[in-house]
Parts: C-alpha cells; sequence; structure tokens
C-alpha cells in the first residue's frame, strides 16, 4: 500500500479485480435474483460445474458472495446486495459510452472502439 494512502482503495482495487470477469459478472446478476446453488447456475450459465465452483470460490473469497450448506449442497447469495447496483451504475456508464460512440460511427466499430480506448493514466 501506498503511504497515506486509505486502505479502502486497496480493497476497492482487489475487488474490482475480482469483478473483472464477464462470467462472473454474469454470476452476480443471476445471484441477484436469488439464491442459487452451484448445480443450477451452472445449468442456467451454460458452463460446467467445476468451472462455476471456481468462479464462486474466488467471489467468495473476496467477500462478495456468502454460501451456506443445506444438506449436500451450498447454496450461494450476494453477500451484499449493492454489488449489483454498482455494476448496474457501470453498465449504464458503459451502454451510454456505446451509444455515444455509435452516434459517430456504425455500432460494431463502437464496441471496437470502445475496447481499444486507452487506459486512464494513473498519477
Amino acid at each position: 500500500m501506498l503511504p497515506d494512502m486509505d486502505p479502502i482503495y486497496t480493497l476497492q482495487a482487489d475487488v474490482l479485480k475480482t469483478l473483472a470477469s464477464p462470467r462472473r459478472l454474469e454470476i452476480i446478476h443471476r445471484l441477484a435474483e436469488g439464491p442459487r446453488d452451484v448445480t443450477r447456475l451452472a445449468d442456467e450459465l451454460g458452463i460446467s460445474q467445476p468451472n462455476a465452483s471456481q468462479h464462486l470460490a474466488v467471489m467468495r473469497q473476496a467477500g462478495i458472495v456468502e454460501s451456506e450448506r443445506n444438506g449436500r449442497e451450498v447454496i450461494y447469495r450476494l453477500a451484499d446486495p449493492d454489488v449489483v447496483t454498482a455494476c448496474g451504475i457501470m453498465r449504464g456508464v458503459l451502454t451510454r459510452r456505446l451509444a455515444r460512440l455509435s452516434e459517430i460511427t456504425d455500432p460494431a466499430e463502437a464496441v471496437a472502439s470502445a475496447a481499444r480506448a486507452p487506459e486512464p493514466t494513473t498519477v
């Protein structure tokens, strides 16, 4: 951690790294609909159960999801529903950005342009 830096920035960066996966974002939105076991999540997402379990383990370690054993199954839920709100705000920002870009160019080029955009510089 940098000197005199608020430790919340480090925690925030760690959580954002965890969320930097389209599949994990998809899992968050599924769990926003209600708790799920890993088998149901894997089926809904069209991925293997081990793959879903790996994503959930990373998310649990970051404090994004919680788990509860119910007999032989483990039920997962969001640790804090505001994570969906935060993801929704960013989704809105990106949707508006793509809309602005598509006014200038065709939609396929707008997505490509957004993907090529340089990362913000840090001081």
